[in-house]
């Protein structure tokens, strides 16, 4: 299968309204120095299309962890659980920053901080760094934390 092709009108526009940060982790993509990519919620594989109500704004990172997957088994319940969506959730909900730890909240939050590895031991002491630097939380993800 190849790539779906997104674009460079849609790619800023998702860009954009993510304000340039990953929408899953909220590092901005000037803190990251593979930058962000435009992701598709449900992939391609899945039936998702290429418009931008399934594009959201995503670092390398959670990108790669997602992979085309969906959502994942949550471990105490044995349920299958979707993944946060960009499109549809309120961060604030799922997740909850302490410190440089993103801690689930929900379900959701539970099985997207472990697939997309939120609190691995690369990406903790990465946000710590930001945080000890007054660059994350930014202002974009702050307003993403909180309604």
């Amino acid at each position: 299968m190849s790539r779906p092709y997104v674009n460079l009108e849609l790619r800023r526009l998702v860009a954009a309204r993510a304000d340039y940060i990953c929408e899953y982790c909220l590092i901005t993509e000037v803190d990251r120095s593979s930058g962000c990519q435009v992701d598709h919620i449900i992939s391609v594989k899945h039936g998702g299309a290429t418009t931008e109500d399934n594009l959201c704004y995503a670092c390398v990172f959670c990108n790669l962890q997602k992979g085309t997957d969906l959502g994942s088994i949550n471990w105490r319940t044995g349920e299958l659980v979707r993944f946060f969506n960009p499109r549809r959730d309120f961060w604030g909900e799922h997740f909850r920053l302490d410190q440089a730890v993103i801690q689930p909240l929900t379900d959701i939050g539970e099985v997207t901080v472990r697939i997309l590895d939120f609190n691995s031991n690369e990406r903790i002491p990465e946000r710590q760094a930001l945080v000890e630097a007054g660059k994350y939380p930014s202002a974009s993800a702050l307003r993403r934390m909180t309604k």
